[in-house]
């Protein structure tokens, strides 16, 4: 695992849409990929795609979607229905251990679960933190999974609505983290089980059939 880089410059990838305005004083080399001048039904580039649990790892394509900022995505689009599934596409060009993470979704489809997530401090498919929205529970939860296994860490109670675009935003200085919703910060958690660097993505449950729009990573000093 390539350890944390922190640099001088504001670290920002944007996917379909403008840039967002940064979150902290510590900037890092800017990187910024623009899923317009992809063809769509390939794999997004920079991404490398693993699985927690069973089933299939998953199917994560740039697709076409006139709401989407420049009208296109990355999309999970495979349904399959193990629930202890969680699709992962993982962004290879960061390692950060202090990081802050923003990005739109929209669950589009999913008997089992509709859900959309962003993954911090990752060192294997089966390690790492992350937080995650829920369509058919209508909750946005933070995890951290240890060997596979989910725990619950903490999480509220809102309203995600399927079809529509939300935000989603993690902040991770040390062991504290901060989750935000549709531009609300919702709470704050602290461990300190994942204490070193890791990747960032994003991350799917079961069937969920979810689209990812606007990213944006921010490693903190």
């Amino acid at each position: 695992m390539r350890k944390p880089l922190f640099l001088s410059v504001f670290l920002i990838l944007v996917i379909g849409g403008s840039p967002m305005s940064p979150t902290s004083s510590a900037q890092s080399a800017t990187t910024q990929i623009d899923l317009s001048g992809m063809k769509t039904g390939i794999d997004p580039e920079d991404f490398a795609f693993s699985r927690t649990g069973g089933g299939d790892v998953g199917e994560w394509r740039v697709v076409d979607d006139p709401t989407a900022g420049n009208g296109r995505v990355i999309a999970q689009t495979s349904k399959d229905t193990t629930d202890h599934r969680f699709p992962l596409a993982v962004y290879q060009r960061v390692s950060a251990k202090n990081v802050d993470v923003k990005m739109r979704f929209k669950p589009v489809d999913g008997k089992v679960d509709q859900a959309g997530g962003i993954v911090v401090r990752l060192t294997t498919p089966d390690d790492y933190y992350v937080v995650r929205a829920n369509a058919l529970e209508d909750n946005v939860r933070f995890y951290r999974v240890i060997k596979g296994r989910r725990e619950p860490l903490k999480g509220a109670n809102i309203k995600v609505t399927t079809n529509e675009w939300h935000t989603l935003e993690l902040r991770a200085e040390g062991d504290r983290f901060t989750v935000s919703f549709d531009g609300k910060q919702l709470y704050t958690a602290q461990d300190n089980t994942f204490a070193g660097a890791g990747r960032v993505g994003l991350w799917t449950k079961a069937d969920s059939v979810t689209y990812f729009d606007t990213i944006a990573i921010t490693p903190l000093e």
